[in-house]
């Protein structure tokens, strides 16, 4: 079994794997493309233009969870006459398939998106879904998907070939969300490719993080003011929703986490508590938008979950500026803001740039860790079940580090570029 990095190797972004039979009868190596091959994950990086990853025609492809940076480019491998079948869970096709028309309705007609409309079709003609443990053929090989932890639909992928079996982490959480239950899924393998995107971070628990959160937004409602709380729309406005209603917050949602909170409405046995996710959609106004309704929910005491998570977009945008002035409103950052983002250019200055224009903003602004990623303590608890299994290490910041660190905790690890090749 040979793997080839496509992307995610060494950087966060674009992830994509290569899985091929790549040795001849007489011993030598083969083009990938000559063979049955099998792609995990064909993700795309939030740069503008977003970067993809190197060029693949595999026979089939296998979806580990429908975030950006590993569904976002799907539909392009279906550009001309190639049709190669997509394997994914429920909620990952649904959500993939909101990421891209979302991508369309930001770049379509433009040289920065990668697929059109067409393209975007033809993935409901090819796509299958699976449930977790259920195993099924892909390219010539055996697939199982197993709980990762990380969103709803978010997956394990375990390969096997008659001889070897892959695992592929994909993005994965040891601990539960309100939203997930944490993944406690093991399965046996003879090589694991493991993300390690906070190998450095020991994450607060996130019992006292929730209670920070739910203190300080209360205190800004009881004072009359206003809390803005970007989040990003796949994941986290749930996770943010049945916190909310779990502290007595009342809170509206608006922004592309609507759409997705109703989807997941089909997906009960995806969630960790069905009926508190049921009971705290019904308790929360979503924002139509329409007649001036962000305005005035602006001149109210409320709280606002909304995209962008990084300010880069979304009705944010509307509110921001609204709330802005007055420092007894807030704006209460939910994940990981990169480098360069209105975001973390909010957190690092104080101020942002909303539509082409910096803005000083005198509300408060705090940071909160909710992340959906295992950390440090979470990656060597899962790999604790490997310690005789060869590790690659994918998805992160500091990847050739982390394999270093592994290796001197005894691991055969490793964290190979982009482009690089393995043979299992």
């Amino acid at each position: 079994m040979d793997i080839e990095f496509l992307g995610g190797a060494r950087e966060i972004g674009r992830s994509s794997i290569l899985i091929s039979e790549g040795r001849s009868p007489s011993g030598n190596r083969t083009r990938s493309d000559d063979n049955d091959s099998l792609l995990l994950d064909f993700g795309m990086s939030t740069d503008n233009p977003p970067r993809l990853p190197l060029d693949c025609d595999p026979d089939a492809v296998v979806v580990s969870h429908g975030h950006l940076d590993h569904a976002g480019a799907v539909p392009a491998l279906l550009s001309g006459a190639a049709r190669p079948a997509v394997h994914w869970t429920g909620p990952t096709k649904e959500l993939a398939m909101t990421l891209a028309r979302d991508t369309l309705k930001l770049h379509g007609g433009s040289y920065r998106c990668p697929f059109t409309e067409t393209e975007l079709a033809r993935l409901t003609q090819v796509s299958e879904t699976h449930g977790y443990g259920e195993t099924f053929e892909a390219a010539g090989y055996e697939v199982t998907f197993y709980n990762a932890g990380h969103i709803p639909g978010s997956a394990h992928v375990l390969v096997y070939d008659d001889e070897n079996r892959l695992l592929y982490t994909g993005d994965f959480h040891t601990d539960s969300q309100r939203l997930v239950s944490g993944t406690t899924d093991r399965p046996e393998a003879d090589l694991v490719i493991c993300e390690s995107t906070y190998s450095d971070v020991v994450h607060e628990k996130r019992a006292a993080v929730e209670q920070r959160f739910a203190e300080s937004v209360k205190t800004t409602l009881w004072e009359g003011g206003t809390v803005i709380i970007p989040a990003f729309a796949i994941g986290r406005t749930q996770e943010m929703l049945l916190v909310c209603a779990a502290h007595d917050i009342p809170c509206y949602v608006d922004g592309m986490g609507k759409r997705v909170t109703e989807m997941l409405k089909r997906y009960p046995e995806f969630l960790r508590d069905f009926e508190a996710f049921r009971r705290a959609k019904s308790g929360a106004r979503f924002v139509t938008g329409r007649d001036g309704q962000r305005k005035r929910i602006t001149d109210q005491k409320a709280a606002i979950i909304t995209t962008s998570g990084m300010l880069t977009g979304g009705p944010a945008m509307s509110y921001i500026p609204e709330i802005r002035g007055n420092p007894v409103n807030k704006i209460t950052m939910t994940g990981y803001q990169v480098e360069g983002t209105p975001g973390r250019e909010l957190l690092d200055t104080g101020s942002a740039e909303i539509d082409g224009t910096v803005m000083p903003v005198s509300a408060q602004v705090e940071a909160y860790d909710f992340s959906a990623h295992a950390d440090r303590n979470g990656l060597f608890e899962f790999l604790s079940s490997y310690e005789d299994t060869p590790v690659l290490v994918n998805h992160g910041d500091r990847c050739e580090e982390f394999a270093a660190e592994l290796r001197e905790e005894g691991y055969e690890a490793s964290a190979p570029a982009l482009g690089e090749r393995a043979t299992l």
